[in-house]
């Protein structure tokens, strides 16, 4: 059936716009009317596509569907499956329900795909851009173990972990990012307008300038005449380093640096361990194979040197060893996780084991945050203000003696 796109006038004059599944336009107009709507434009939902159903064409990064909807599309498909809704109708309840524009027109195309006789699986593969490759192998999974209920409910539980620990992250992060933003905006004004403005008063009155005032005054000189040189130097940098950083050897040297940083390479490791152990927890629990699992667990570390580690426990697998051992011999993962490992699989509870780990290190990742959060607070305090002081006491001195002056 296909999928139309539609806007239009509700009874109370108000403006409604959607999407609506129907045999025809004429079909879909009738729909709309019997809900209350009354459609000024229709057109095949195909023919609308968002922006990022476009991109692919265009060779551009594609749209991601936020997390927030993801995990509740997840959640309520589950609730769906489980009353015993069949999943045709499922998809189309969601595509009714559903308030982002690009899920929404991605679940109508979904629902058109499985009512052609597509397995849901199969269905999102068309999808990549909503659907990573750890969701399609969970639902994939669970489709063959006829178990997708489970996996879904999972998904949604995974998703929501997810939120937690990068919202966590980014809540660590505000601080320091607005307290530099703050101080470096109060900087520029003082070095660059209220300071020369100061000096020039002075230089008129054959007055002396203070050390302090001539060490500011020259480092205003400096960034009026080279600070667009000096950024656009910085920005090169950075280009430069991305460069980098996409290369093979470069990306191998970054992420071993961030690693060996003092403070900080510890919270990136925990949330590497993190993200490997739940993602590896789903889906050995929702019935995907652990070299599969391994596969994809792997990319989800976001970092090279775990990576690596996860690529010698896959390869020990096909060989017919364990996976701590390899974890254990990397020299990245703590003792702790692999005789955790080790354990689970020795008793068969090796995804029950990862779901522990990966609490472990959420509890880890929080506390780490936390702590470095009160740590880069109290110093960029007192840099911040060590700096200001010094650009206040340039712009008091030469004001006390303009005064003595007059």
């Amino acid at each position: 059936m296909p999928v139309y796109a539609y806007r239009g006038v509700t009874a109370g004059n108000r403006s409604a716009r959607g999407m609506v599944d129907a045999d025809s336009p004429r079909s879909a107009r009738s729909k709309l009317r019997a809900q209350g709507i009354f459609p000024t434009d229709i057109a095949e939902g195909r023919a609308r596509l968002p922006l990022s159903e476009h991109l692919p064409r265009l060779n551009l990064p594609q749209f991601r569907v936020p997390d927030l909807d993801l995990g509740l599309f997840s959640s309520q498909l589950a609730t769906l499956i489980g009353a015993g809704v069949p999943l045709v109708e499922s998809l189309e309840a969601l595509t009714e329900q559903i308030e982002n524009e690009r899920l929404k027109t991605v679940v109508g195309q979904l629902r058109v795909s499985v009512n052609e006789g597509s397995a849901l699986a199969e269905a999102m593969a068309n999808h990549p851009h909503a659907f990573d490759l750890l969701y399609r192998s969970m639902v994939r999974a669970g489709e063959s173990a006829g178990a997708l209920e489970l996996v879904l409910r999972r998904l949604a539980e995974y998703i929501e972990k997810r939120m937690e620990l990068r919202n966590r992250i980014r809540g660590a992060m505000t601080y320091p990012v607005l307290m530099l933003f703050a101080a470096g905006a109060v900087l520029g004004v003082l070095l660059i307008e209220v300071i020369p403005t100061i000096a020039g008063l002075l230089e008129d009155m054959n007055q002396t300038l203070p050390w302090i005032t001539e060490a500011v005054l020259a480092l205003s000189n400096f960034l009026a005449d080279w600070g667009v040189l000096l950024a656009a130097s910085v920005l090169g940098g950075l280009l430069a380093l991305n460069r980098l950083v996409q290369t093979e050897r470069g990306r191998m040297w970054w992420d071993r640096f961030r690693l060996r940083l003092p403070v900080v390479g510890r919270t990136t490791r925990y949330i590497a361990i993190s993200r490997f152990a739940r993602t590896l927890a789903t889906l050995i629990g929702g019935g995907v194979s652990i070299v599969q699992a391994l596969e994809i667990s792997r990319s989800v570390a976001g970092n090279v040197v775990i990576a690596r580690s996860i690529d010698a426990a896959r390869e020990a697998i096909l060989s017919g060893a364990s996976i701590a051992g390899p974890l254990r011999q990397s020299g990245e993962f703590p003792p702790m996780i692999t005789h955790m490992i080790s354990v689970g699989e020795a008793s068969g509870e090796l995804g029950a084991m990862l779901e522990k780990v990966s609490d472990t290190y959420d509890e880890l990742v929080a506390n780490s945050l936390d702590r470095l959060t009160s740590l880069l607070g109290p110093v960029l305090l007192v840099v911040v203000a060590g700096v200001v002081l010094l650009v206040i006491l340039s712009t008091l001195l030469p004001l006390m003696n303009l005064t003595n002056a007059l």
